[in-house]
């Protein structure tokens, strides 16, 4: 069965480290050794406010005070890359986004478009004060005080949490909440636990 898997979960939760995890292991139990297309909005964003146009230039402002990109323009991150890459037999792995509830409704009429059966959403639950610690230890441009990281995870209690709900409450999702305040090795045992990614 084609895997399609959504990582969701405050900024230093450790969403790429699972994913990658978990990509692993999709791969190595798939006999049929199909393609796992992972898409990653944050990267796209960075890559994205490095160019010269209109929207480049806008949306790099709005990365530098810290504040959520719009959802028009996160939706084409993931849609452009949908709609170029994806294939009928291709695993889908998701980190990053939905990070608003408008968000997650337009995500799921994408994976209805594209018929991917039982969708999983894998919440991994940190608190604010773990988040920060993970932040500012990492030392990544995007980290470098309290108050940028703060704005962040203000905006992903009052926009993304929301969509967390959304996910947590539609049948069409099989949806799965993890401790992620635990090390990495225990983290990837109770996704697996959660569900058996073998088959």
């Amino acid at each position: 069965m084609l895997q399609t898997i959504i990582f969701i979960g405050r900024s230093g939760c450790g969403k790429g480290t699972q994913a990658d995890l978990l990509k692993e292991r999709i791969a190595h139990f798939d006999e049929a050794k199909r393609q796992i297309l992972y898409v990653e909005t944050g990267e796209h964003f960075r890559k994205f406010i490095r160019g010269e146009s209109l929207s480049s230039k806008i949306s790099k402002s709005i990365y530098e005070m810290d504040e959520r990109q719009p959802d028009f323009l996160a939706c084409w991150m993931w849609t452009n890359v949908l709609i170029d890459e994806l294939e009928d037999d291709m695993h889908l792995v998701f980190d990053g986004a939905p990070r608003a509830l408008a968000e997650a409704e337009l995500l799921t009429s994408a994976m209805q478009f594209y018929k991917r059966e039982k969708p999983t959403v894998i919440y991994i639950n940190v608190s604010r004060r773990w988040s920060e610690e993970r932040l500012l230890a990492r030392g990544r441009k995007d980290d470098l005080n309290i108050a940028k990281i703060d704005k962040r995870l203000d905006w992903f209690e009052r926009d993304t949490m929301p969509a967390v709900e959304y996910f947590r409450n539609n049948p069409y999702y099989r949806f799965f909440e993890v401790n992620g305040e635990q090390p990495i090795e225990k983290v990837h045992s109770e996704i697996i636990a959660a569900h058996d990614y073998s088959s």
